[in-house]
Protein backbone atom coordinates (compact mmCIF):
# COMPACT_ATOMS: atom_id res chain seq x y z
CA UNK A 1 0.00 0.00 0.00
CA UNK A 2 1.35 3.47 -0.60
CA UNK A 3 -0.53 6.90 0.72
CA UNK A 4 -0.54 10.03 -1.69
CA UNK A 5 -1.51 13.47 -0.38
CA UNK A 6 -3.71 14.99 -2.68
CA UNK A 7 -5.15 17.96 -3.79
CA UNK A 8 -8.52 19.21 -6.14
CA UNK A 9 -7.05 21.85 -8.20
CA UNK A 10 -10.62 23.99 -8.28
CA UNK A 11 -11.05 24.53 -4.39
CA UNK A 12 -7.34 23.41 -3.36
CA UNK A 13 -8.96 20.80 -1.35
CA UNK A 14 -6.17 18.26 0.23
CA UNK A 15 -6.99 14.73 1.35
CA UNK A 16 -5.26 10.92 1.12
CA UNK A 17 -5.41 8.87 -1.17
CA UNK A 18 -4.24 4.57 -0.44
CA UNK A 19 -3.65 3.08 -3.44
CA UNK A 20 -1.77 -0.94 -4.26
CA UNK A 21 1.32 1.02 -6.14
CA UNK A 22 2.03 4.28 -7.58
CA UNK A 23 0.97 2.57 -11.34
CA UNK A 24 -2.40 2.03 -9.44
CA UNK A 25 -2.86 5.04 -8.60
CA UNK A 26 -1.49 6.28 -12.13
CA UNK A 27 -4.18 3.90 -13.68
CA UNK A 28 -7.30 4.78 -11.87
CA UNK A 29 -6.70 8.77 -12.60
CA UNK A 30 -6.23 8.01 -16.01
CA UNK A 31 -9.98 6.27 -15.68
CA UNK A 32 -11.31 9.28 -13.68
CA UNK A 33 -12.14 7.51 -10.76
CA UNK A 34 -10.20 9.58 -8.43
CA UNK A 35 -12.13 12.57 -6.91
CA UNK A 36 -12.07 15.12 -4.21
CA UNK A 37 -14.17 13.89 -1.53
CA UNK A 38 -15.09 17.38 -0.46
CA UNK A 39 -16.23 18.40 -3.83
CA UNK A 40 -16.49 16.05 -5.80
CA UNK A 41 -14.26 17.32 -8.52
CA UNK A 42 -12.00 14.79 -11.06
CA UNK A 43 -9.10 17.20 -11.49
CA UNK A 44 -6.90 15.89 -8.03
CA UNK A 45 -3.35 16.10 -8.16
CA UNK A 46 -0.54 14.44 -6.10
CA UNK A 47 0.62 16.98 -3.43
CA UNK A 48 3.54 17.71 -2.13
CA UNK A 49 4.57 15.85 0.89
CA UNK A 50 7.28 15.41 3.05
CA UNK A 51 8.92 12.01 3.24
CA UNK A 52 8.07 9.63 6.10
CA UNK A 53 11.90 8.81 7.36
CA UNK A 54 12.89 7.08 10.84
CA UNK A 55 15.52 8.73 12.82
CA UNK A 56 19.22 6.53 13.44
CA UNK A 57 19.52 4.44 16.16
CA UNK A 58 21.72 6.65 17.99
CA UNK A 59 19.53 9.66 18.03
CA UNK A 60 16.38 7.35 18.95
CA UNK A 61 15.14 9.28 22.40
CA UNK A 62 16.00 7.15 25.63
CA UNK A 63 13.50 5.19 27.10
CA UNK A 64 11.55 6.61 29.89
CA UNK A 65 11.72 4.42 33.23
CA UNK A 66 8.21 4.96 34.54
CA UNK A 67 5.29 3.69 34.02
CA UNK A 68 3.50 5.73 30.81
CA UNK A 69 0.42 7.43 31.72
CA UNK A 70 -2.75 6.58 30.07
CA UNK A 71 -3.65 9.50 27.10
CA UNK A 72 -6.68 11.25 28.08
CA UNK A 73 -9.66 9.90 26.23
CA UNK A 74 -10.23 11.69 23.10
CA UNK A 75 -13.37 12.61 21.01
CA UNK A 76 -14.18 10.22 17.67
CA UNK A 77 -16.06 13.42 16.34
CA UNK A 78 -13.72 16.45 15.32
CA UNK A 79 -16.95 18.81 15.56
CA UNK A 80 -19.40 19.09 18.30
CA UNK A 81 -22.57 17.42 17.48
CA UNK A 82 -25.07 19.44 16.21
CA UNK A 83 -28.07 19.92 19.32
CA UNK A 84 -30.43 17.98 17.30
CA UNK A 85 -28.46 14.61 17.77
CA UNK A 86 -27.44 15.42 21.56
CA UNK A 87 -31.28 16.26 22.06
CA UNK A 88 -32.07 12.23 19.76
CA UNK A 89 -29.63 11.19 22.11
CA UNK A 90 -30.70 12.19 25.41
CA UNK A 91 -34.54 10.89 24.26
CA UNK A 92 -32.74 7.52 23.54
CA UNK A 93 -31.03 7.40 26.65
CA UNK A 94 -34.22 8.24 29.00
CA UNK A 95 -36.56 5.74 26.99
CA UNK A 96 -34.21 2.92 27.80
CA UNK A 97 -33.75 3.76 31.11
CA UNK A 98 -37.25 3.99 31.42
CA UNK A 99 -37.32 0.43 30.23
CA UNK A 100 -34.75 -1.06 32.01
CA UNK A 101 -36.06 0.34 34.88
CA UNK A 102 -38.37 -2.92 34.97
CA UNK A 103 -35.35 -5.31 34.23
CA UNK A 104 -33.26 -7.21 35.81
CA UNK A 105 -29.95 -7.36 35.17
CA UNK A 106 -28.09 -10.63 34.89
CA UNK A 107 -24.54 -9.42 33.98
CA UNK A 108 -22.86 -12.62 32.56
CA UNK A 109 -25.57 -14.77 32.58
CA UNK A 110 -27.64 -12.86 29.79
CA UNK A 111 -27.18 -15.75 27.32
CA UNK A 112 -27.92 -18.53 30.32
CA UNK A 113 -30.81 -17.05 31.43
CA UNK A 114 -32.69 -16.22 27.95
CA UNK A 115 -32.01 -19.14 26.48
CA UNK A 116 -34.29 -21.04 29.89
CA UNK A 117 -36.76 -18.51 29.42
CA UNK A 118 -37.04 -19.40 26.07
CA UNK A 119 -37.08 -23.04 26.60
CA UNK A 120 -39.38 -23.07 29.61
CA UNK A 121 -37.01 -23.67 32.34
CA UNK A 122 -37.26 -20.28 33.77
CA UNK A 123 -40.13 -17.87 34.08
CA UNK A 124 -40.26 -15.51 31.65
CA UNK A 125 -39.20 -11.90 32.73
CA UNK A 126 -37.47 -9.15 31.65
CA UNK A 127 -33.74 -8.91 31.54
CA UNK A 128 -30.71 -7.39 30.68
CA UNK A 129 -27.22 -7.92 30.48
CA UNK A 130 -23.96 -8.87 28.92
CA UNK A 131 -23.35 -10.65 26.06
CA UNK A 132 -20.92 -11.90 23.66
CA UNK A 133 -21.34 -11.09 19.74
CA UNK A 134 -21.24 -14.70 18.89
CA UNK A 135 -23.55 -15.61 22.27
CA UNK A 136 -26.20 -12.92 20.67
CA UNK A 137 -25.85 -14.62 17.27
CA UNK A 138 -26.41 -17.99 18.70
CA UNK A 139 -29.84 -16.71 20.52
CA UNK A 140 -31.28 -15.34 17.32
CA UNK A 141 -30.07 -17.91 15.20
CA UNK A 142 -32.30 -20.47 17.71
CA UNK A 143 -35.25 -17.58 17.72
CA UNK A 144 -34.86 -16.15 20.90
CA UNK A 145 -35.66 -12.42 20.60
CA UNK A 146 -32.32 -9.65 22.16
CA UNK A 147 -31.84 -6.51 20.98
CA UNK A 148 -28.92 -4.99 21.64
CA UNK A 149 -29.17 -1.97 24.39
CA UNK A 150 -28.46 1.39 22.49
CA UNK A 151 -26.79 3.67 25.40
CA UNK A 152 -24.40 1.66 27.31
CA UNK A 153 -25.25 0.43 30.78
CA UNK A 154 -23.25 0.86 33.98
CA UNK A 155 -23.54 -2.87 36.17
CA UNK A 156 -25.11 -2.19 39.64
CA UNK A 157 -21.97 -3.48 41.14
CA UNK A 158 -20.35 -0.63 39.63
CA UNK A 159 -22.18 2.46 39.62
CA UNK A 160 -21.84 4.72 42.33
Amino acid sequence: MIVFDLQCSPAGHRFEGWFGSSQDYDDQQARGLVSCPSCGSAEVGKAVMAPNVGRKGNQMPAPVASAPTPAPAQPVANAPLPPEAVAMLKAVAAIQAEAIKSSTWVGEKFADDARAMHYGEKDAAAIHGRATLDEARELMEEGIPVAPLLIPVVPPEEAN
